[in-house]
């Protein structure tokens, strides 16, 4: 079962070794393919939020930070109804995975853990997707968030997706 908390993705995941600031933005998608695919990690995350959209990388970086620390850091808020319909879309084009269900076909889905929409928090969704196949998921992901007017963040990275 990939069941790991956000706090654990973070600590495992490259953003701990990699975060670094850069003066560009957005950046196009397959330079995060390029990225991930010289990145050693078991996952690939993204953060996704409600709000304005950060002027820079530097901005969504901040951001991120503020978010994490109030709607992951402390106590659980329920997600916002705009953040509930962007994880629905999610689990609608791939399965959601359940911690009670053994005989599930994890190979289905591309998320490091479920349900998905234990990830959000307020306006704050963090998710993981596992390594060998987050290059159509995070597309994907990123597609939906723009089209939802959501900001979307590489945290790996520190860079602006959407």
């Amino acid at each position: 079962m990939r069941s790991r908390s956000i706090a654990a993705r973070i600590r495992h995941s490259a953003w701990s070794r990699c975060f670094a600031l850069s003066p560009t933005s957005p950046r196009p998608f397959r330079e995060i393919v390029s990225h991930a695919k010289h990145n050693a990690s078991m996952s690939y995350d993204l953060a996704v939020w409600e709000g304005p959209r950060p002027v820079d990388d530097a901005a969504a970086s901040v951001a991120f930070e503020d978010l994490y620390a109030e709607f992951v850091g402390g106590q659980s808020v329920p997600p916002t109804a705009l953040i509930r319909q962007y994880v629905g879309e999610l689990v609608g084009r791939w399965p959601d995975l359940s911690p009670d269900d053994d005989d599930e076909d994890e190979d289905a889905s591309p998320w490091s853990d479920g349900p998905l929409i234990n990830n959000a928090s307020g306006p704050l969704f963090y998710f993981g997707m596992v390594f060998s196949k987050y290059q159509h998921a995070a597309q994907f992901a990123a597609e939906r968030a723009r089209t939802l007017g959501l900001v979307c963040f590489d945290p790996q990275d520190g860079r602006l997706v959407a």
